[in-house]
């Protein structure tokens, strides 16, 4: 590979300083940012000046004002200065050591991650947690995340992908929509409304395929995410389909039962996401002793026992 040829790049303290003025248009202002004094920093901006070899501020009775050159100038080096920051904050953990940045999905987050945070919190008071949803996948590259959730089959190129549970599907209804329209047999679902969720339009067909139900029902409302479809089905709407993990309080609780207790593995599963060539935070490794925990068997090691393992784990693999 050829050498990279030496940059040329001019002064960057009075660089630095040219910008400040600029955006702020004053001199005065960013003196006060950059904690200097006004002379500071206009002597700074003559430095730039006369290394250019052009004037970059017309300078006035009550202030300055850009030159062409300082316009052309300003608008070339702003986009660079916030991308400079925007990637130091993305790379650097100085000021992030307490914070745990997880993405998920909408059903996810309000069907059972949420619900059990206030059970994080009270083990790691310390720790601020971020959780933002999205139907999308997470972009480690862009987005500032420590890991995200995400369903599949677990084989995705530079993630390590830890399996939380299997994805269950089962029909489910309000106690009182099931009195008002008996479902005796998986026929009967041809004469309800059969909630959906758009983000997850295979589910139905899914579950009826794994039942040999010959019927395509076509009496059906569609929600935009599981999570309203389950909204639905409270407020007597009919009966959508569910993943088990999600409505188990509402199952408990009575809110919620299912007319058939047949249930259907679709093949994928929930995994907790996150990059193999980034060592996983002291957060993730804390919420990844959590959640490993609720999603594990009764025969589970014990919280000390799984803690030391992820801890020997990142140790011999940083990479993990």
């Amino acid at each position: 590979m050829p050498p990279t040829p030496n940059r040329t790049l001019p002064p960057l303290n009075p660089l630095k300083a040219f910008e400040a003025a600029a955006r702020h248009n004053s001199l005065t202002v960013a003196a006060e940012e950059l904690n200097v004094s006004q002379v500071a920093v206009s002597l700074q901006v003559r430095v730039l000046e006369d290394y250019m070899g052009v004037t970059l501020f017309r300078r006035l009775n009550r202030g300055i004002e850009l030159t062409r050159e300082g316009v052309l100038l300003f608008k070339g080096i702003a986009k660079a200065f916030q991308d400079i920051e925007d990637t130091t904050k993305h790379v650097s953990r100085r000021d992030q050591r307490n914070i745990l940045a997880i993405q998920s999905y909408v059903t996810f987050s309000r069907g059972w991650l949420m619900p059990r945070l206030g059970d994080f919190h009270a083990a790691h008071p310390r720790i601020e947690v971020r959780l933002s949803s999205s139907p999308e996948a997470a972009d480690f590259d862009t987005d500032n995340l420590d890991a995200a959730i995400r369903g599949g089959d677990g084989n995705w190129p530079g993630l390590h992908a830890e399996k939380l549970a299997d994805m269950e599907l089962i029909p489910v209804c309000s106690p009182s929509f099931l009195a008002a329209h008996p479902l005796n047999r998986i026929e009967d679902l041809s004469q309800v409304k059969l909630l959906h969720s758009m983000a997850r339009p295979k589910d139905w067909p899914a579950w009826l395929a794994s039942v040999g139900a010959p019927l395509t029902p076509k009496n059906r409302l569609l929600f935009e995410n599981s999570s309203l479809a389950y909204e639905g089905a409270l407020m007597d709407l009919g009966v959508a389909i569910a993943n088990r993990y999600f409505v188990q309080t509402q199952l408990n609780a009575g809110t919620l039962v299912t007319p058939f207790d047949h249930s259907c593995q679709t093949g994928e599963s929930y995994y907790l996401t996150w990059p193999k060539d980034e060592p996983p935070s002291s957060p993730l490794l804390k919420f990844l002793d959590w959640i490993r925990i609720h999603f594990a068997p009764d025969d589970t090691p014990s919280a000390d026992v799984i803690s030391d393992q992820i801890v020997d784990e990142t140790a011999s693999n940083p990479g993990v």
